[in-house]
């Protein structure tokens, strides 16, 4: 694929975000991706749990070198715009993070996403926003659109004030975040008050729990959700399901 094919999927993901709202499904592997894009989707996202399992590791269990090709796979399955779940960039290091988003920009991604989670938990804000800094850096050195997302993991891990979360996010975005995006925030309020803080940049929202409705997320401002890894825990889910009905 040339420049110019790289260049076209970014635009057109960049104009998904301008207004409306849009689902970015999370398959793991080309057959998922070619799936989706057959069923209407206009952009997918690569997910690291969904990636994890299918290689049969645990999410955090993959290298750079790894994830650097699954991207490239799924860039190349199909025409959609595909948004990276490049997890902490895969470095102790800002400069680290730099080289490792310099790289995935190469495989064609249209976006890419830093979170600030270590381990168990969250880096000290001004770590965070040096390691997004860098991210925004190398994004913009390579000359190409790529649409930079700036994660916060605080709700994934207990860490759930509404305040703290909002404080990273509006952080990110002064850093060069293109849009912003807290995955756990379920409350509509909440989500309502994440998108007032960081307007006109737009949010993300995991479809996450059974009290989140699809239908009611344009009206709270959110321009695109995305579904993680609960396409690949379905899946699986059913895969384990029919085996066990094997097992003599």
């Amino acid at each position: 694929m040339t420049n110019a094919t790289f260049a076209a999927r970014r635009a057109a993901f960049r104009a998904l975000h301008q207004d409306g709202f849009f689902v970015l499904p999370n398959p793991w592997d080309a057959g998922g991706a070619h799936r989706l894009r057959k069923l209407g989707f206009k952009a997918l996202a690569s997910t690291s749990a969904g990636m994890a399992w299918s290689w049969g590791r645990a999410d955090g269990e993959v290298s750079v070198d790894e994830v650097i090709e699954h991207l490239a796979l799924l860039v190349a399955a199909t025409d959609l715009p595909v948004n990276a779940d490049f997890e902490a960039g895969f470095a102790e290091t800002a400069q680290g993070v730099a080289a490792n988003v310099a790289r995935a920009v190469e495989t064609g991604v249209a976006g890419l996403s830093i979170e600030d989670r270590v381990g168990a938990d969250l880096y000290a804000l001004d770590i965070a926003v040096e390691r997004l800094a860098a991210a925004r850096s190398a994004i913009d050195a390579s000359g190409q659109d790529v649409m930079l997302v700036g994660r916060t993991e605080g709700f994934l891990i207990g860490r759930d004030e509404l305040a703290p979360t909002i404080e990273r996010l509006v952080a990110y975005s002064e850093a060069g975040a293109d849009c912003l995006y807290a995955p756990g925030v379920t409350r509509y309020d909440d989500i309502a008050a994440i998108v007032a803080a960081v307007a006109p940049k737009p949010v993300n929202v995991l479809l996450w729990g059974p009290d989140m409705k699809l239908a009611d997320l344009p009206g709270l401002g959110v321009r695109r959700a995305s579904t993680g890894a609960a396409l690949a825990a379905a899946a699986w889910a059913g895969f384990e399901a029919a085996a066990k009905e094997l097992v003599i």
